[in-house]
């Protein structure tokens, strides 16, 4: 792991990749390379200038020079680059011209914390090493500053950016990003993930033309509709060969992701802030600090970044004592009650689910008072004396005397019409005064930017779990938000809400991770909607989807694998017909699609026969065998669900020793073709024995030659193989 200057050349390398840039005329900041390791030099992709038409130049005497054709780390606007800026920065007369040159850098042993924000982090200072580029603007006596992290174990780095105002103007900030970078060539394609509530993280894959991708959201959280990722490849690459690129953007709310061809053979990516919902006022001596985009490079395809990824993300995102805890196997009440639940229904459940090995009971929505349906109580945290008449803490005891654990539900950012906290604080939610408010699933959206509105949700769900000895959370957010306006900031920092909403919440999650630190937190926005790293940094898990459909899991979890280890996916098994497309599914596949995952179960119990009891009871015992090579282990995708009629990904455990093969045919087919799956990450000079058959395979004949599934004659049919290394 290095940083270094070489004449106008800085260099940042570690055993995998190397990143450089240079400074132009002693002002401007070209970028060089951003690739695999090599032994660099100051004459990386040295560049040809040309005199070109309609090219402006900021030196009278050199025609040939311009912002315009220059690969650049962070381009400004009205200095003669018309591609996507980085930044635009308002001055008091309304104008829009600075003029950013460097000033100067200096190099940070580790990596700095970003205040207030989610963000990679290191545990010693010999893990990474951090560069600060800064650069000023003379008149305005403000400055941007650039920082750049590179690791030692991971082939990824972090960009984030400081904007500090020095001067006497006020300055407002109409767009940030938190990385600018211009690639050579246009021969790449883009994929990113995208889709619905039910539907989320679909694989998008597209050549680039002369044109520009634009993804983001402006709904408030980061959105099962776009995911704030891109990733850039080469055209020719695959899941596992090829050049590929990753950005992902550590936050949950409002982005923007830019992919821009230049009119002179060139992509330029871009992430960070939405400008249509973010806008900032930077006072004398007020700093603005973006949150941060991970940038991961690979050499071999789409499957090595992801274990980046997975690997930077479990070690170096989740925090706590679930980093390295086993996450516990649960059943969740609510496709067994919905909102009817009182605790002889939870009792009764969660004795049957202890007597199949369960480990933690989670108590869904409809647990606090005149929560009847979708229309009532949210905001008002108290139990319902009706439903559990001895409390919830009562509840608690008798649940872990079954030796189980017990989880709650909230949904802590809303507030219902008809409750008690906005009949007494109607003032509280985000809207225009001028107009009605919009509902969503009828309820309305906290505003977070004030304080007072914090500190309520930190005390009213400290004082339910203080009480009683819940070791999980779900944690909810079922609307967007709309009506963007703000009773508690100033007119002149309207624009500011979306933001605070974003560091309000953190804080909020940030202070109940201090004072539960035993709790494990799971996020969830009607499933995936805000499945995104800046949770992670407060919930190590989220719900992956409220779809618990196997074969449409199978797309999402495939998807959501891109950037996220298996180890954050909650997964279900639950009943059939199933609740969201009403299909029916082998007991058996729904169980191994969601053991792919963290597993929990989701139905009534009461109403399975005993058959299916027995099996599920072999199948906890099962997952329990080897979750830690499911949770803790490298995952690699084999065959992608929105391509065939095949699905197939096996796990790799920590130690090399156990392989888990998962294997998925959707539909039965007439032709009885016996077509081999190759499995990835074993060693090839091994053995490894099925505990399944007991049959003994070399490693370099599952890896290459590859494993032959026994064909059925049924739907949705599937295996899963335990392959011990011998």
């Amino acid at each position: 792991m290095q940083i270094y200057k070489q004449d106008n050349t800085f260099i940042l390398s570690n055993n995998e990749i190397t990143y450089s840039f240079s400074i132009e005329k002693q002002r401007y900041l070209r970028h060089r390379y951003f690739g695999k390791r090599i032994n660099a030099s100051t004459n990386i992709n040295q560049p040809y200038f040309f005199d070109r038409g309609f090219c402006s130049n900021p030196f009278p005497d050199e025609r040939d020079f311009s912002l315009d054709t220059l690969f650049q780390e962070y381009p400004d606007m009205n200095q003669g680059d018309f591609r996507s800026p980085a930044y635009v920065i308002q001055t008091e007369d309304g104008k829009r011209v600075t003029r950013f040159f460097y000033k100067g850098y200096k190099i940070i042993k580790g990596k700095p914390s970003l205040k207030g924000l989610p963000a990679i982090y290191t545990e010693n200072d010999k893990e990474a090493a951090t560069l600060c580029i800064t650069l000023e603007d003379e008149y305005l006596k403000a400055k941007i500053n650039l920082y750049y992290t590179i690791f030692k174990d991971f082939a990824a780095m972090c960009r984030h950016v400081e904007i500090v105002n020095s001067g006497k103007q006020n300055l407002y900030l109409e767009r940030l990003m938190a990385m600018s970078m211009d690639f050579a060539g246009t021969d790449y394609d883009v994929l990113t993930l995208s889709g619905s509530h039910i539907n989320e993280k679909n694989i998008n894959r597209r050549h680039i033309s002369a044109d520009t991708i634009v993804i983001d959201s402006n709904r408030g959280a980061s959105s099962p509709q776009e995911t704030p990722a891109i990733f850039l490849m080469e055209r020719e690459a695959t899941e596992n060969f090829g050049q590929v690129w990753g950005f992902n953007f550590v936050y949950s709310g409002d982005f923007q992701a830019v992919v821009q061809t230049g009119q002179y053979n060139s992509v330029r990516v871009q992430m960070g802030m939405n400008p249509l919902t973010f806008g900032w006022s930077l006072k004398e001596n007020e700093s603005f600090v973006s949150p941060e985009t991970v940038m991961v490079y690979s050499d071999e395809g789409m499957n090595k970044m992801s274990q980046t990824f997975h690997n930077m993300y479990r070690k170096r995102l989740c925090r706590g004592v679930y980093r390295e805890k086993i996450r516990p196997i649960l059943i969740n009440s609510w496709e067994a009650f919905c909102f009817d639940v009182d605790e002889e229904k939870c009792l009764s459940l969660a004795k049957k689910a202890a007597d199949l090995g369960i480990e933690l009971f989670v108590l869904d929505d409809g647990w606090f008072k005149n929560r009847v349906c979708d229309k009532n109580a949210l905001g008002d945290w108290v139990e319902d004396e009706n439903k559990f008449p001895n409390g919830i803490e009562h509840l608690v005891k008798e649940i872990n005397k079954m030796g189980m654990q017990v989880g709650i539900w909230f949904e802590p950012e809303m507030v219902s019409p008809n409750s008690d906290l906005y009949r007494k604080h109607s003032d509280w939610i985000i809207r225009s005064q001028n107009y009605e408010p919009i509902l969503s699933r009828c309820q309305y959206v906290l505003d977070l930017s004030n304080p007072e509105v914090c500190d309520y949700v930190i005390e009213s769900l400290s004082k339910v779990l203080s009480k009683t000895n819940v070791t999980y959370v779900k944690w909810d957010m079922n609307r967007h938000i709309t009506d963007l306006g703000s009773y508690y900031l100033e007119k002149d920092r309207q624009r500011e809400l979306s933001h605070r909403y974003m560091l309000g919440l953190y804080h909020i999650l940030d202070e109940l991770n201090k004072r539960f630190p035993n709790v494990l937190f799971e996020g969830c926005s009607s499933g995936g909607g805000r499945f995104d790293a800046g949770m992670l940094y407060y919930m190590p898990q989220t719900w992956t989807s409220d779809n618990t459909d196997a074969v449409c899991r199978m797309k999402i979890q495939y998807g959501t694998s891109l950037l996220f280890p298996p180890i954050t996916m909650g997964a279900h098994v639950s009943a059939v017909p199933n609740h969201q497309v009403g299909r029916v599914t082998p007991l058996q596949t729904r169980f191994i699609v969601a053991m792919s995952g963290n597993l929990g179960y989701e139905m009534d119990l009461a109403q399975i026969s005993d058959e299916e009891k027995e099996a599920i009871k072999e199948q906890i015992a099962f997952y329990k065998s080897i979750r830690e090579v499911i949770q803790k282990g490298s995952f690699y995708r084999l065959k992608n669900p929105q391509n065939g009629n095949e699905v197939a990904w096996n796990f790799v455990s920590e130690d090399k020793k156990t392989v888990i093969y998962c294997y998925f045919k959707i539909l039965a087919e007439p032709l009885r073709v016996n077509t081999p799956v190759r499995l990835k990450g074993l060693d090839e000079n091994g053995i490894y024995k099925s505990k399944t058959n007991g049959i003994c395979y070399g490693g370099d004949e599952l890896m290459y030659a590859g494993i032959v599934s026994k064909p059925i004659l049924e739907d949705f049919a599937s295996y899963v193989y335990v392959l011990e290394k011998v």
